[in-house]
């Protein structure tokens, strides 16, 4: 095995297909792989790569895969179908393990080997992406401001349209129903999001609270006992909304509606364009406090959401290779809160003008 050999598992999807051309544009070569031979070979083809069809169900196949290289990065979603099988056979293999999920049963999970992984001297990061990149790094950034910090919000300002990919996930997050933290525990959130007024680097927004992945990774980053993540939603403050976000919880509580919801987001969802990952801005916000009342906030402004997947990602298996952490752990923990500074145009801001 190559010591800087790696793996693309899942390489065929919207988001797949950005993270093997920005590899390639980065000068890396990943064996690319995924359970379709027939959709992995024309994109091998056109990126000049090795290709290796495997499905993550096929457990002696799947090891022997991964024997061969140091790392797997998973970008197959749902990730709570994908991410257990490869990681138990990264743990077979010695083999480290990083995804892009925002799926929280999945982030927790994969926290939760911290010690194996440690044992084993490898690294499992999940969530490696706009979920939870930029937020995680944020969120540090101003808890390691806060002495004792105790509370943290963090609202995301983004533009742009989801992949087919990530629709489905956001679907099944939605079956499971909204969590806050509270007092370290994640709970179920009351009927009607929380609601609030935030002001991101274009403009003052209305936010709805949201079952992120920082729920969990911020956590774990920060120490923060109560979390609370929103999203800015077009019209969250209209009546119009309860009523959609109402319908929407008890939809996605029935399987015959996942089923004909995930056959139209097949047909109709094909993520962002080029132009739109080229133009479009992406605004986090932050603020951390304590029980002495003593707070900070900050902000980034950023690329469009698939796009600095696409550059965190590689910048990331760069950084794995380089430094070599160990543990499961969060983006910000394995490479510090100005990791998301990396990518271009990135900018973080303790104040608005």
């Amino acid at each position: 095995m190559s010591d800087n050999r790696w793996m693309l598992y899942g390489a065929t999807g919207y988001t797949g297909t950005l993270l093997a051309e920005e590899a390639v544009r980065r000068g890396h070569r990943p064996l690319l792989a995924g359970r379709s031979p027939e959709k992995l070979r024309p994109l091998a083809e056109r990126l000049d790569l090795e290709l290796l069809a495997v499905a993550v169900e096929e457990t002696t196949a799947l090891e022997a895969a991964l024997r061969d290289v140091a790392l797997v990065f998973n970008a197959a979603g749902p990730f709570s179908r994908t991410s257990a099988p490869i990681l138990d056979a990264c743990l077979a293999t010695k083999t480290s393990y990083v995804d892009i999920t925002g799926e929280m049963p999945v982030l927790e999970h994969t926290l939760g080997l911290d010690a194996q992984a440690r044992e084993l001297g490898l690294l499992f990061i999940s969530g490696l992406g706009f979920d939870v990149v930029p937020t995680d790094c944020l969120a540090k950034y101003v808890a390691d401001a806060v002495p004792g910090v105790t509370d943290l919000e963090i609202a995301i300002g983004s533009t742009g349209k989801p992949s087919a990919g990530t629709a489905k996930t956001v679907l099944e997050m939605l079956s499971k129903g909204d969590f806050l933290r509270r007092d370290g525990v994640l709970v179920k959130a009351p009927e009607k999001p929380l609601s609030r007024r935030v002001r991101f680097p274009d403009g003052e927004k209305a936010v709805l609270s949201v079952p992120w992945g920082d729920l969990v990774t911020a956590h774990r980053s920060t120490g923060a006992s109560n979390i609370t993540t929103y999203m800015a939603v077009p019209g969250a403050e209209s009546p119009i909304m309860e009523l959609v976000t109402g319908f929407l919880r008890w939809g996605t509580s029935s399987a015959a509606f996942q089923q004909g919801a995930t056959k139209v987001i097949d047909r109709f969802v094909t993520g962002p364009s080029k132009e739109d990952r080229d133009t479009l801005r992406s605004y986090i916000w932050a603020r951390a406090a304590n029980r002495e009342g003593q707070a900070k906030e900050a902000w980034l402004d950023t690329v469009e959401a698939y796009r600095l997947t696409a550059e965190a990602g590689i910048r990331a298996v760069e950084a794995f290779f380089a430094r070599r952490p160990v543990g499961a752990l969060t983006p910000a923990q394995a490479f510090g809160v100005d990791f998301v500074l990396e990518i271009e145009s990135t900018r973080r801001l303790d104040r608005l003008g």
